[in-house]
């Protein structure tokens, strides 16, 4: 079985966590909870691209918010 997250020809969807963290996941896999799709669904290189593009602060949003308060 080939890995369902490597499928140049898949669909995806890209997902994002209330840490402002995202991930690139198959389309036909169901979200997992605490998960929300917030791109998608398209091609996997739509989805990277959307990704490269607004995750800029790969700090968990929790991190960010406590280097502010010091």
């Amino acid at each position: 079985m080939s890995n369902p997250f490597e499928n140049a020809d898949g669909t995806y969807l890209v997902l994002i966590n209330d840490e402002g963290q995202y991930s690139l996941w198959p389309e036909h896999i169901a979200v997992p909870e605490g998960w929300t799709v917030t791109f998608g669904p398209d091609s996997r290189s739509a989805c990277v691209d959307h990704i490269d593009e607004n995750w800029v602060d790969m700090r968990p949003r929790s991190l960010v918010e406590q280097m502010g308060q010091q």
